[in-house]
């Protein structure tokens, strides 16, 4: 069966009703120089703290070194971390060698087919991989929660050759969730914006989705 990771969690109670809903995992937004969702450290812990096993927390960080990483994860506690900006300063070993009940993604945006060395070279580092729709290079950076597809194909590519899971992110909803899945064949997905409506968790825009699912 396919994971499903409902993103943007802002509270104690979007995440039972995210988890009643059938999540497999829930993702909690730290500070971010742009997007939806972002919710305070406090407040993650909270929400993690909340959640009962086997259920995954991901603390998605825009931290750009394992230092950082590592502080932040300890501020919050979560399960997993999910890197969404390329590490800068340190590696991954050192967030591993830290934190080693702990499981890291790293955030590929998919931007073309460079995106793809990128993705396999990672993926020999990292637990999994989240394919996604931002832009790191902008100005203010998108690293996430933009309600944008990406190419597909290429994400198809990426799955196909790499060593770890891989799950599917970028503008995801109820109306193009089949095909998605039956084009890129992820190990999970994501969705933020597809399943909300001005910004909360739409409890019938969540049951659309999961029905949608093949």
């Amino acid at each position: 069966m396919i994971r499903i990771k409902i993103c943007c969690i802002s509270s104690v109670t979007e995440a039972q009703t995210a988890i009643t809903s059938g999540a497999d995992a829930i993702g909690l937004v730290g500070r971010m120089p742009s997007g939806q969702g972002v919710i305070s450290d406090e407040i993650i812990c909270a929400i993690a703290r909340s959640v009962p096993p086997p259920v995954a927390t991901f603390l998605l960080t825009s931290e750009t070194s394992s230092g950082g990483i590592i502080s932040h994860h300890k501020r919050v506690n979560t399960n997993t971390i999910q890197i969404v900006d390329a590490l800068k300063l340190g590696s991954y070993r050192d967030v591993r060698d830290k934190l080693p009940n702990v499981k890291i993604v790293q955030v590929i945006h998919v931007l073309g087919e460079k995106s793809i060395e990128e993705a396999l070279k990672i993926s020999e580092k990292v637990d999994l991989l989240l394919l996604d729709s931002g832009n790191p290079n902008l100005a203010v950076k998108e690293l996430g929660g933009t309600g944008r597809t990406h190419n597909w194909a290429i994400s198809r590519k990426i799955v196909e050759q790499s060593g770890v899971p891989v799950f599917l992110a970028g503008g995801l909803n109820a109306a193009n969730i089949r095909e998605a899945i039956d084009i890129v064949q992820p190990f999970g997905v994501d969705v933020c914006s597809g399943v909300r409506t001005d910004g909360k968790l739409d409890e019938r825009k969540l049951e659309a989705f999961f029905k949608a699912l093949p």
